[in-house]
């Protein structure tokens, strides 16, 4: 396994956008790497529902099909593999104003969620844009 990362990693800035709207934690990217490796490429969207629709979800990429109905917030290059983070559009007029951070704390999510059985989690902790 790689050497764990010591800063936030940035998506890049999409097209139109010269900054950066979501990011992942040293914690979150040793965890996507572990769960690459069980389940190849994979992807985040975040429905903004309730209960477990309010944590960014982890699927093996191109398993939750996205359409007119989501926003693309940004790409990652995590060890050279594309990790795209997706919101559903209603729940990004809510938070169009912040930058978004994934990180990962103990105790189980979503069941729908691919790092379920490693008893972790990922949430959103966000701020807003100065």
């Amino acid at each position: 396994m790689d050497s764990a990362p010591v800063s936030t990693l940035d998506a890049a800035a999409l097209p139109g956008e010269d900054f950066s709207r979501v990011a992942l934690t040293p914690s979150a990217q040793e965890l996507l790497r572990v769960l690459r490796q069980q389940h190849g490429p994979l992807m985040f969207h975040q429905s903004g529902g309730c209960c477990d629709g309010s944590s960014p979800m982890c699927y093996p990429k191109g398993e939750f099909l996205t359409g007119d109905a989501d926003v693309l917030l940004g790409v990652f290059d995590l060890d050279g593999d594309e990790l795209e983070f997706w919101m559903s559009r209603e729940q990004f007029e809510y938070w169009k104003h912040t930058h978004l951070t994934v990180d990962v704390v103990s105790g189980r999510g979503s069941g729908f969620s691919v790092e379920a059985p490693e008893g972790k989690r990922f949430l959103i902790r966000s701020r807003l844009f100065s």
